[in-house]
């Protein structure tokens, strides 16, 4: 496949320039760079190429009905996709609210019975009990109330206190309306509602303590040892009777924990199939959105070009690897050593556009200042001899990132670690050069093939790149690169370093571990607003990776640049002890304090 690359691509939302103050995109406004074939265009295998290209969109088209070629589709997998999250999580949710209802309810309870007490003929000795347990009881609701509407507060040892101390207000409150009377019921419903949580423990610890303590009065009324304490007595009934109605009770809460705990993992069961197939359908929405893209590259290539068979420089140029609105890509040979190497030059139509031919000069300038393995090598440049600018590159042979990831969706956890450290050794050779690529994404990292050793990553089309410290006349104030993997502030326009290149790669290997993009939406500005002020879906909610992940993710995708990582060998360093579930405990406690503001895309 060749390097250099020259053409729009329409259905990635691709690198575009956005007028500021404008809600629509002009239609000639620049894009990024093309994907270069990886055969020679017009020959029998470009063409074989096209047609599986065809037909793969075609498949993948009839496994969803309704989607249309064109704009990104909008099918029911991708609207669903961020719906839900794991189905722990939304259990989890789900008993977040149900604990607040609860503690809405505990709070009128224990006022109702507060004011009961005042005016029943209870028991002289339980009824000050009964207050002082029901008094514990209702500051536990209220602080449950509390606790729900602030999430990060929602955790296992304060949920356990507030549980055990309401069971045993609840098992007094029990006591004193009488153990054999339909307050026994209320414990029914506690123990059920408890089960249904996410602690098999503490719901068993509940129910224990309700059960025992309900025996144990049972037991020594039915013993004669104490006299019945409850207003609703049964003392006068003979022992059997009340054994078989202790009895029935047992069983009633035994029944009532052992079917919440079934209707919990059925609903566990149920949401995760669910959750399955809404993930199996973003991933083949994602699929037919990516084959499309192969589709038009595909088709818009061409065979020979206007200056194939002629001399440009020390190159002999061959037939066109690519084409777009700036420029077009040859396959040529270096006539002194008859080195293949590929050939990116200017249109004719685009030398008469200043601002084109600015661009493509600092492009030249700035890919032959990079001299490292993992740039795309820089061969020859025109001069002012020359009769069009051009550059010439080393010929790859591989496939771009875009192009591995239609083929297998997702990458395994040490491709990716791969991916971050060899990417991020070019994008520090970049920044040392002073230069910020702006536009990183799946078709501008290419995995090249080696004479001698491994493939190995390689930056490609510094077209939009910026050096440090310049006013960025060139674009004219513009918002440049591909905004489903643009950093926030460059969005939002603002003045951007290395650090916007590292959250272009984080927001790449989010895309490689999960098979989504980060973000979607129908239209630019929609997801330029998502870049700025969301997240994406939790990435372990989309497929089975360490928790270290998610918190790798949410300091490698941070909104402020001061809160990224700064380097690119710690960013890589960092994911690698994450898919290894070793992250530090200040990095997770950082993630935490990240969340707090700009959390995952939350759950609905």
């Amino acid at each position: 496949m060749a390097t250099p690359r020259d053409r729009t691509d329409p259905t990635d939302t691709a690198a575009t320039e956005i007028l500021p103050g404008r809600r629509s995109i002009d239609s000639t406004i620049e894009t990024s760079q093309p994907d270069a074939a990886d055969t020679e265009v017009g020959s029998p295998a470009a063409a074989e190429r096209a047609r599986r290209v065809r037909e793969s969109a075609g498949m993948i088209a009839a496994l969803l009905p309704g989607s249309s070629s064109g704009a990104p589709s909008t099918s029911t997998g991708a609207v669903l996709e961020g719906k839900l999250g794991s189905a722990v999580h939304a259990l989890h949710q789900d008993e977040i609210r149900r604990s607040r209802l609860l503690g809405q309810f505990g709070i009128v309870l224990a006022l109702a019975v507060v004011a009961a007490l005042l005016v029943l003929p209870g028991d002289p000795v339980m009824t000050p009990l009964l207050l002082v347990a029901v008094g514990v009881a209702g500051g536990g609701c209220a602080y449950l109330y509390y606790i729900t509407g602030r999430p990060e507060l929602f955790t296992g040892n304060r949920i356990a206190v507030i549980w055990v101390t309401g069971s045993l207000g609840v098992s007094a409150g029990v006591a004193y309306f009488g153990v054999f009377s339909a307050g026994a019921m209320v414990v029914t419903l506690g123990v059920y509602f408890l089960a249904l949580g996410r602690s098999l423990f503490l719901s068993f610890l509940v129910y224990f303590i309700c059960a025992i303590s309900q025996v144990a009065v049972a037991v020594l009324i039915i013993t004669g040892v104490i006299a019945d304490p409850g207003i609703v007595r049964a003392d006068y009934l003979p022992p059997v009777v009340l054994i078989v109605i202790e009895v029935l009770i047992q069983f009633v809460i035994t029944a009532s924990f052992v079917m919440a705990r079934a209707s919990r993992r059925t609903t566990l069961s149920v949401v995760s199939e669910h959750e399955r197939v809404v993930r199996a359908l973003g991933q083949r929405d994602a699929l037919l959105h990516e084959a499309r893209q192969d589709l038009e590259r595909a088709l818009q290539l061409g065979g020979a070009g206007r200056f194939s068979g002629q001399t440009l420089g020390s190159f002999q140029l061959g037939a066109i690897l690519g084409r777009g609105s700036m420029g077009e890509v040859y396959e040529a040979i270096h006539i002194p050593s008859g080195e293949p190497a590929a050939v990116k030059m200017l249109s004719p139509t685009s030398i008469g556009n200043r601002s084109y031919v600015m661009r493509f000069l600092r492009e030249v300038k700035v890919a032959s200042t990079i001299n490292v393995a993992h740039v795309v090598r820089v061969l020859e440049v025109g001069d002012d001899t020359s009769p069009v600018p051009y550059l010439a590159m080393e010929r790859l042979r591989g496939r771009d990132l875009a192009q591995v990831l239609r083929e297998q969706r997702r990458l395994s956890g040490e491709h990716v670690i791969d991916l971050v450290e060899q990417v991020g050794k070019g994008i520090t050779a970049a920044a040392r050069a002073g230069i910020v690529h702006r536009d990183l994404k799946p078709q501008n990292l290419f995995f090249a093939e080696q004479p001698a050793g491994p493939p190995i990553w390689k930056i490609l089309d510094f077209g939009v790149s910026k050096r440090l410290g310049d006013g960025g006349t060139l674009t004219e104030g513009q918002v440049v690169g591909t905004p489903i993997y643009m950093a926030p502030e460059q969005a939002q326009g603002k003045e951007v370093d290395a650090r916007a290149d590292l959250y272009a790669l984080a927001a790449i290997a989010y895309r490689c571990l999960t098979g989504h993009l980060p973000f979607r939406a129908k239209d630019v500005p929609t997801i330029l607003y998502n870049v700025v002020y969301d997240m994406p879906v939790r990435p372990s909610a989309l497929v089975e990776v360490d928790p270290d992940v998610d918190d790798f993710l949410l300091i490698a995708m941070a909104k402020e640049p001061s809160a990224r990582f700064q380097i690119a060998d710690d960013m890589a360093a960092t994911l690698e002890d994450a898919m290894r579930g070793r992250l530090s405990p200040a990095l997770r406690e950082r993630a935490r304090e990240l969340a707090q503001h700009h959390p995952w895309r939350p759950i609905s």
